[in-house]
């Protein structure tokens, strides 16, 4: 190669060189009431769609993820740091984590990546204008969802009569679920019991055993989600069929979940993400419900319970564990 052909190769890779130089780096805090291995598959969701729309870390984008392991006392203190790092955007994994970065932040725009009730807790104003810096999305199916579980337990389990329905006392979204499941279970065949889960510091198992309830529900809930070992022991120990809507619930024993594809929030929350980025303010970004749900079952569990889970439930399955 002369002198002449390298300078006119130079100056043709100059303008790459400049464009590559001067890209943005994005930042993005991740923020989770979750541990790291509980929330892998959400992150990479989350990654993954960002990567689909054109960012790579190492290139144009940073990730910062701050865990709080299953202990909401420490997510105001990891809001706190992801807002001195003055992230582009801040995505929730979790209605605390949602409130805990509300509260660190009025200025950075915050993500919700499956938040229930959020009109009702304050976080927006509406699902079609929800103002402020929040937007994203609801994994709140809707009041009537919960007589949709309510009907798979009964179906999966047709001798329950008496469930035990484990609720906080501040969650309205819940309470208009417990209405519904009222309103419902004479229909079904069964009466459901408030047991209310309030303290985060231990469940009180005896109070639960005085429902004589032969069957629990189990709102997906912070509280419920910090006392899953212990709610699923209590079950096992007295043979109860128990339903939920978190998927963890029946990998660690219990019967049945069925509620919103987390992984698909975890997804479509990168949109916003990319919207946001773009200069989109998030008061002006519609919040959006779910439109994917995950019925989980275990077969292991059924047996342990002597129960066959019908046909019925098996064909709508997304998962089913042996």
């Amino acid at each position: 190669m002369n002198r002449r052909e390298f300078f006119v190769l130079l100056g043709a890779a100059m303008p790459l060189c400049v464009t590559m130089a001067a890209e943005t780096i994005h930042r993005v805090g991740v923020l989770t009431l979750g541990s790291a291995s509980g929330n892998a598959s959400g992150i990479d969701a989350l990654r993954n769609r960002l990567n689909d729309l054109g960012y790579v870390e190492g290139r144009n984008l940073v990730v910062e993820v701050r865990y709080a392991d299953g202990n909401v006392q420490r997510l105001d203190a990891l809001a706190s740091e992801l807002a001195r790092l003055d992230v582009d955007v801040i995505v929730t994994f979790t209605t605390p984590a949602a409130q805990a970065a509300k509260k660190a932040t009025d200025r950075i725009p915050i993500v919700m990546a499956g938040s229930a009730a959020p009109v009702e807790l304050g976080l927006i104003n509406s699902l079609a204008h929800p103002g402020g810096n929040v937007t994203g999305l609801t994994n709140s199916p809707g009041a009537d969802f919960p007589v949709k579980q309510l009907q798979l337990l009964k179906e999966a389990a047709p001798k329950s009569s008496r469930v035990a329905v484990l609720m906080t006392s501040s969650n309205s979204a819940e309470a208009l679920g417990f209405k519904a499941m009222q309103d419902a279970a004479p229909a079904l065949g069964v009466t459901v019991v408030r047991f209310l889960v309030d303290s985060r510091a231990e469940i009180d198992l005896p109070g639960l055993a005085e429902t004589h309830a032969d069957a629990l529900y189990a709102f997906p809930n912070a509280t419920n989600w910090a006392h899953l070992n212990a709610i699923l022991a209590y079950a096992a120990m007295n043979r109860l069929p128990a339903v939920s809507g978190d998927r963890e619930w029946v990998e660690a024993g219990g019967l049945i979940s069925y509620w919103t594809d987390w992984l698909d929030l975890r997804r479509r929350a990168a949109d916003f993400v990319d919207k946001i980025i773009r200069d989109a303010k998030p008061g002006d970004l519609p919040v959006e419900q779910p439109m994917k749900f995950e019925l989980v079952v275990s077969l292991k569990t059924a047996k342990v319970l002597g129960l066959e889970i019908p046909p019925s439930i098996l064909a709508r399955a997304n998962e089913v564990i042996e």
